[in-house]
């Protein structure tokens, strides 16, 4: 069980009350608040800057839902001719989109082989090096 102390923070900080003065005892687990779909999730890594300007970073963990519906401009793992990619899904256009002005567009073509693997639900930032991710992350 969790215990969530919610504490507020603003852009300048003036000081706060003790966090421990009020919390907020969740009966979830991480699982249950960030996969919604368990048996049609999986995660993965973030590689590369290509998506920094929607808050997606290198190493960034990305949990990915297969049940969920694709939709216009959903940020997607995708299979493009033998190659995972993250990309913003342009569904009108056939595109697929990076959020990084030094990366252009890239078409889907019908020659392409392409399938989308899933959408990315949420995605979680470490700031501390984790020993239990070292391995799977390439760190």
């Amino acid at each position: 069980m969790i215990k969530v102390i919610p504490i507020y923070i603003a852009a300048g900080i003036n000081g706060f009350e003790s966090p421990a003065a009020e919390y907020l005892q969740l009966s979830l687990s991480l699982d249950e608040l960030l996969v919604e779909h368990p048996s049609a999730t999986f995660l993965g890594f973030a590689k590369g800057d290509s998506m920094q300007g929607l808050g997606i970073f290198d190493n960034d963990i990305l949990i990915v839902d297969r049940h969920v519906n694709v939709s216009q401009n959903d940020v997607i793992v995708a299979n493009l001719n033998g190659e995972f990619v993250c990309k913003q899904l342009d569904m009108h256009r056939r595109l697929l989109l990076s959020s990084h002005c030094e990366y252009q567009a890239v078409s889907v073509n019908d020659y392409d082989q392409f399938s989308i693997e899933g959408v990315v639900t949420r995605s979680i930032r470490c700031h501390r090096p984790s020993s239990a991710l070292a391995c799977s992350a390439g760190r």
